[in-house]
């Protein structure tokens, strides 16, 4: 096992670089850019466009409205702006390199953690990230916890109860409530409960109140609940149906083996067929999407969630980023996604071989 660990840990680098080189590769030819969205500005006699380049606030300005005759350039509506202004702003965004030496100065200083400085906040890449992170590991710790401790327990009894009437109606609420997207739940629960229409129960955004720093150390802890429940409903909703039905399925398929059987002829009760014998082998499947959930839960399935709420978390963050072109953001979580997913995944074959000790990586190839 230990072996198998060290390649998997060994293989992340080249993963983690393969996918940086597609996603690089791809933003090459993608339309737009920071450029063209500063150009595009100053068309618009957007002033601060060419307020932000560094020592052409004033000349630049008067250059773009005086114009030159500028033709064949490589950037879409650049026709008519000072050539210089162009190299300038080249200049600024690092693009007066070739694009190999970009990519690999940028790995290089990834592999230090040093992710740059966005284009157009003007702040530390990794400074943005932390200021977003706590947000999202709010998020996506307590939704991944409602979804396990609940999901699972409440599976295995609707694998118990097969076809009875608690596995019907439960089961009709859960795939109602998956069919409702979690915007739109979102949307009811401020209208319902946070002061909307009806009642004012919770808060309407955040995830602390105004008079945060004066409250007590257990106000402080009630504050901060109070202001996740809505979120974590909306939230925890679609996955939280998935993961009950994931485990209930996995449970009946288990149950229905011939060492079920045998174990029950031993005179073996249920509790202890369920969790002695049934539940190792069952929670391999869970334990496969752990990571997706995991990733899932921190950057990919809060965005409108945290739109809605006024979370301002790293799903917000990475959307905008992507929107402006705001390029050192968008491959700083590209990075930082890739080196999570793929640390995770190596995590969930280590705790198959807590869950099941049969299991033995070392006989695979890698």
């Amino acid at each position: 096992m230990g072996n198998y660990l060290l390649k998997r840990i060994l293989l992340i680098f080249p993963t983690l670089l393969g996918i940086m080189v597609i996603s690089f590769a791809i933003v090459q030819f993608a339309p737009g850019g920071p450029i063209e969205r500063i150009i595009a500005q100053v068309s618009g006699t957007d002033v601060s466009a060419t307020a932000r380049i560094g020592g052409a606030s004033g000349d630049g300005l008067s250059q773009v409205q005086t114009g030159m005759e500028q033709t064949g350039s490589k950037y879409r509506g650049a026709q008519g702006l000072d050539p210089e202004f162009i190299k300038q702003l080249e200049k600024e965004f690092g693009f007066d390199k070739p694009a190999y030496e970009r990519f690999f100065l940028m790995m290089k200083n990834y592999l230090m953690f040093d992710f740059g400085t966005s284009y157009f906040k003007k702040t530390s890449v990794i400074v943005l990230i932390k200021q977003k992170l706590p947000v999202s590991i709010s998020l996506g710790i307590w939704m991944l916890l409602i979804t396990y401790l609940v999901s699972i327990p409440l599976g295995i009894r609707k694998a118990v109860h097969d076809g009875e009437r608690f596995d019907t109606w439960t089961s009709g609420v859960l795939v109602l409530g998956y069919a409702i997207p979690g915007f739109l739940v979102a949307v009811f629960l401020l209208v319902m409960f946070a002061g909307g229409s009806f009642v004012q129960w919770f808060p309407l955004r955040g995830l602390t109140s105004d008079n945060w720093n004066d409250l007590s150390l257990f106000g402080k802890v009630v504050d901060y609940l109070w202001h996740l429940v809505l979120p974590l409903i909306a939230l925890a909703l679609g996955t939280f149906t998935t993961m009950t039905f994931l485990t209930r399925n996995s449970f009946l398929d288990e149950i229905r083996k011939q060492y079920v059987l045998t174990a029950q002829a031993k005179g073996l009760g249920q509790t202890q067929v369920l969790y002695g014998h049934v539940f190792r082998n069952a929670m391999l499947l869970i334990i496969a999407g752990f990571p997706g959930a995991f990733i899932s839960a921190f950057f990919t399935g809060s965005l409108l969630i945290e739109q809605i709420f006024n979370l301002d978390g790293i799903g917000l963050l990475s959307f905008e980023s992507a929107i402006n072109r705001d390029y050192p953001v968008v491959f700083a979580s590209i990075y930082i996604l890739a080196l999570m997913g793929l640390a995770i995944n190596v995590l969930s074959d280590f705790i198959y071989t807590l869950v099941d000790p049969r299991i033995d990586f070392e006989t695979r190839e890698v």
